[in-house]
């Protein structure tokens, strides 16, 4: 008997769901735990081990390294396995980018010295970087449909977050761990072989999150294109010529919620040793507070976002964050470390209130057949325009004006680019709070062209 097109897709039983939310949950924690070992390495040990100063081309390596390959393949793996996500599946992708992220930096932590093997430990370090950013840039997307096609469409903002919890909980994890061998070794054996266990260990968070991908099913949503085969034969091109408004709208609402997060958890460090005379650990301190909170905030969030309209709790939490910074700098003028955590907390949990609800409005602006093309693309994108350059643009701000104001203006201004790209996105319609069974084979065709035209 063929299924009629109001009929829904079968749901996973509440296990399947638990697991794909775990799943999620696991491959982001660990992007962001990698991120975390990787640029603490590079400020601890990475100077002295891969790019002797002695050394000018090394040096440039370095630079390189530390702030552009990571962002620049992002995009590469937006395109890459984005597109592969739409044709061959969700499953198979996110398998191949868990491995991918887990295997560089497993080899990082395995990487002979530079006094060993000379050019090629540095030049190893690069290419094992840029593979870590394909691969994150193919993760995001997958990760928040993995949770959110297993789950109850009608509390989409709550499953798409799984993806969300995984920075603040990578970089918990991350942070724990370099203070344990901090405390645990001394400051040779950190620098001959310690290091190398920060590494080493994200081999566990990769064997625990493939067991859990491995178990899973491939999500309904694209069992059903399957099925009907509506699967996309060029996604990239699709989304580009046929949802342009969507790709831009998701693009620009990430915008605030990373240089927010840059601003709190990043630059707040610097500015809080240098031009507040705070020690660094004080200020640690304080953003460790606030990420401890983000773990249950951003799921709240996302869950709350099922309950109001997504769009004006998200552009709400935005207009906040162009707000709280003119609150903040004046607030923890005094040096207080009791202001200065309330001032992060503050700023976190506004983050939280755009962040938890993100994924599932980035994934809503497309078609499900398009989905994962779009929002890796969006992903990607704006990370470039918005955290990759912000702690360089905060430290250029503050250094040549010696005020905050400037730091609070542009926060602001990010704020706004959000607040268009909210007034741009759309609503899901009703009818698409079940996504919907496949039409017979005969009718693919139609129902594609009908799914791309209503959702752009």
């Amino acid at each position: 008997m063929q299924p009629t097109a109001s009929s829904a897709p079968p749901r996973a039983d509440r296990s399947g769901v638990r697991r794909a939310f775990v799943a999620s949950l696991t491959g982001t924690a660990l992007e962001w735990y990698d991120f975390a070992v990787y640029s603490a390495a590079a400020a601890l040990v990475f100077g002295d081990l891969f790019f002797p100063s002695k050394d000018p081309f090394t040096g440039t390596l370095l630079a390189f390294s530390t702030y552009a390959v990571g962002y620049v393949s992002r995009p590469l793996g937006g395109f890459v396995f984005g597109r592969l996500g739409d044709v061959i599946g969700r499953k198979k992708v996110l398998i191949a980018t868990l491995v991918l992220i887990g295997s560089a930096t497993l080899l990082i932590g395995l990487l002979p010295t530079y006094a060993t093997v000379g050019v090629a430990a540095p030049a190893a370090l690069v290419l094992l970087r840029f593979a870590q950013g394909v691969g994150v840039g193919g993760e995001w997307g997958g990760a928040v449909l993995l949770s959110s096609e297993f789950g109850d469409p009608r509390r989409r903002g709550f499953y798409a977050s799984a993806a969300q919890v995984g920075p603040p909980a990578g970089n918990l994890l991350a942070n724990g761990v370099l203070a344990a061998l901090g405390a645990l070794l001394t400051e040779d054996q950190f620098l001959s072989w310690g290091w190398r266990v920060a590494f080493l260990l994200s081999g566990a968070l990769v064997g625990f999150g493939l067991w859990v991908r491995a178990k899973l099913e491939e999500t309904p949503v694209f069992k059903a294109m399957e099925a009907a085969q509506d699967r996309p034969e060029a996604p990239v091109r699709e989304v580009f010529t046929t949802q342009p408004r969507a790709l831009i709208a998701a693009i620009l609402c990430r915008v605030a919620p990373d240089v927010l997060y840059a601003m709190f958890t990043v630059f707040v460090l610097t500015y809080a040793t240098e031009e507040l005379d705070m020690s660094r650990g004080s200020a640690l301190t304080a953003v460790l507070i606030g990420s401890s909170l983000q773990i249950v905030l951003i799921p709240l969030a996302g869950a709350l976002s099922d309950r109001v309209n997504r769009r004006w709790l998200y552009g709400g939490a935005a207009v906040a964050a162009g707000v709280w910074p003119f609150l903040f700098f004046p607030l923890v003028a005094d040096g207080s470390w009791a202001l200065l955590t309330l001032g992060v907390v503050g700023a976190l949990v506004i983050h939280s209130l755009m962040y938890g609800p993100q994924a599932a409005f980035v994934a809503e602006q497309f078609s499900p057949r398009l989905r994962y093309t779009g929002s890796s693309l969006a992903y990607t994108l704006a990370g470039i325009i918005g955290g990759a350059v912000a702690p360089l643009l905060f430290t250029a701000l503050l250094g040549t004006y010696h005020a905050w104001v400037p730091l609070a203006i542009y926060i602001a201004i990010t704020a706004a680019v959000t607040v268009a790209g909210l007034w741009l996105g759309r609503d899901p319609s009703a009818a698409e709070e079940e996504e919907p069974e496949p039409l017979p084979v005969g009718h693919a065709t139609s129902s594609s062209s009908s799914t791309t035209t209503t959702v752009s």
